[in-house]
């Protein structure tokens, strides 16, 4: 695929594996990053109240291993819902589903499959964090339709994407919920940003099958809309490490994540798909750069 990175270890695997490999986008792990990031960054904000220890790491690794099973498992209910629109676009006609080299039901049990391994995950988790990551699954599920009946999917995929923020807060009992919420509004935010970005590349295939986006929605306003995103996404980023306590040791690491995203929103152009991804997938980077940041805010609280 277009995004999917050229000779991955899908390519080489069992012929009978592959489908379900790119299915649940194993060739494009940037998904995995930017849904588990969240998740450590939950963890960080909490640790600024009850302190760093070895659980975090337990935690982080249970995430780790959550992201994976559920982003493959919402790219599989994605793309069941989508296959036909798939067929249609160009960057995404060759996948498993649209292409018809793997079925609806094969595609339903292996979501099961990659749904038992996320409940899993849960079971070594306290009960409030269980139920705030149940929650999610109406988001979840709700998501592949959203392109068809509003301009912003993105909104709604972003409120999906960094739900983790919330799951990781609990899980080591952080009882800020103020914080935490500001925290995950600016997450929100971020992936309403960076998602308009990756969106620019399917503009002319959405508008000719009818598939709604920010991009498309913002049309000639993208760059600075794009750019007050990413502002409004920094403020609350600030407000929350300030309400959770951080040290003054997250400022300049923060600075540092804020000109990240000053950088990609001045130097991204909608009518440059490469460049676009390119610019998409920097977000593992500002995002690991903000969870260093809260890192040291918590290791150095006020």
């Amino acid at each position: 695929m277009a995004d999917s990175i050229p000779r991955t270890f899908v390519d080489r695997a069992p012929e009978g594996w592959r489908p379900y490999l790119r299915l649940a986008r194993y060739d494009r792990p940037i998904g995995f990053w930017l849904l588990a990031i969240p998740c450590f960054q939950g963890l960080a904000l909490a640790a600024m109240e009850t302190g760093v220890g070895w659980s975090m790491a337990g935690y982080a690794a249970l995430f780790a291993i959550g992201a994976i099973a559920m982003r493959g498992a919402g790219c599989t209910w994605n793309d069941i819902a989508d296959r036909d629109l798939d067929a249609k676009v160009a960057r995404t006609a060759d996948r498993p589903l649209a292409a018809g080299t793997i079925s609806v039901k094969q595609a339903l049990i292996f979501l099961a499959a990659q749904c038992a391994v996320g409940a899993l995950v849960l079971l070594f988790l306290p009960l409030m964090a269980i139920g705030i990551a149940l929650a999610a699954l109406l988001l979840v599920a709700a998501y592949p339709f959203m392109k068809r009946i509003t301009w912003w999917p993105q909104v709604w995929l972003g409120l999906t994407f960094n739900w983790g923020v919330l799951v990781g807060y609990a899980a080591l009992g952080g009882t800020d919920w103020i914080a935490a919420s500001l925290l995950y509004a600016a997450a929100a935010l971020w992936t309403l940003g960076y998602d308009t970005i990756y969106a620019c590349q399917d503009m002319e295939d959405d508008a000719l099958v009818g598939v709604k986006s920010s991009a498309r929605a913002l049309g000639h306003a993208i760059g600075p809309a794009v750019g007050a995103i990413y502002g409004a996404s920094l403020v609350l980023t600030a407000l929350a490490a300030i309400k959770a306590g951080a040290g003054l040791v997250f400022a300049p690491v923060f600075a540092a994540y804020a000109v990240h995203l000053v950088w990609q929103a001045s130097r991204f152009r909608p009518d440059d798909g490469p460049a676009c991804l390119a610019h998409f997938k920097s977000n593992r980077e500002a995002g690991l750069i903000l969870l260093a940041a809260l890192l040291l805010g918590a290791l150095a609280p006020m």
